[in-house]
């Protein structure tokens, strides 16, 4: 299983990375988790752009799904003509309606024409090769986790979240774990909204994960004081910086 993190900026694109967008790959199967504005364009460094096989969402604030319109606009627009078939996304309620309205579209069944939407639900399922976990996760919206096991291995993303046991149970020794870290350590830091670095660590010391990657990294805070909170969190292991473009072989 290989994990690529296209995109890890935190509420809107940054100067070196588009928002939120994971891909995970097993057996030829290509799943992007979440779909972040400027995701799209970042794909195509690591993708064919029409060879992707499912999208998974954690929620749908736009800096984790919106370049779903412009995926339907490359897969409707092409020179040759609409691709055939659908590709399934899984995401919460609404879906669809969401991204149609961001479309323009909000009365009409228009994204429905490239995908297939299909509702997440707290507890496991398969997507292609993967044994997908999703759980709730602490935020304003209807938000999920996913953990993707594959080959005895797994990834955890924590998409958004404020402090969550739900989390820590999701990424119970987990070899990776994407963990949001949009807030630096200060006073005054909204509960039920996101996470800090030294609560991310937190977390991953009490699941006992492998490596701890810090991601959602909002622009206007400087990523070096993101990992220095996260070092005084008690997590031993491996942790680092999401970056675009960093590839993580779980064998």
């Amino acid at each position: 299983m290989k994990v690529t993190i296209v995109g890890c900026s935190g509420s809107f694109p940054g100067p070196d990375s588009p928002s939120s967008g994971y891909l995970v790959e097993a057996e030829g199967f290509r799943l992007m988790m979440d779909f972040g504005n400027g995701a799209l364009g970042a794909l195509q460094r690591f993708l064919g752009l029409y060879d992707l096989d499912a999208v998974l969402l954690t929620h749908l604030h736009a800096d984790h799904c919106l370049d779903l319109c412009a995926y339907h606009v490359v897969r409707t627009y092409t020179p040759d003509g609409p691709l055939p078939g659908k590709v399934p996304v899984y995401g919460p309620r609404d879906t669809a309606q969401r991204l149609n309205a961001a479309y323009g579209m909000p009365h009409e069944p228009v994204l429905e024409n490239s995908f297939e939407f299909i509702p997440v639900t707290t507890g496991v399922r398969r997507i292609g090769p993967f044994e997908v976990t999703a759980a709730p996760m602490n935020h304003p919206v209807e938000t999920y986790g996913y953990r993707i096991t594959y080959g005895g291995r797994s990834v955890v993303y924590s998409g958004d979240t404020g402090e969550s046991a739900e989390l820590v149970e999701l990424a119970r020794d987990a070899d990776l774990l994407l963990c949001e870290a949009s807030f630096l350590d200060a006073p005054g830091q909204p509960p039920g909204l996101h996470l800090n670095g030294r609560q991310a660590a937190e977390h991953a010391a009490r699941a006992g994960v492998g490596t701890l990657v810090l991601t959602h990294l909002v622009p206007w805070y400087d990523p070096a004081r993101i990992l220095e909170d996260a070092s005084r969190g008690g997590f031993d292991g491996r942790m680092e910086l999401a970056r675009s473009g960093a590839v993580y072989d779980l064998g």
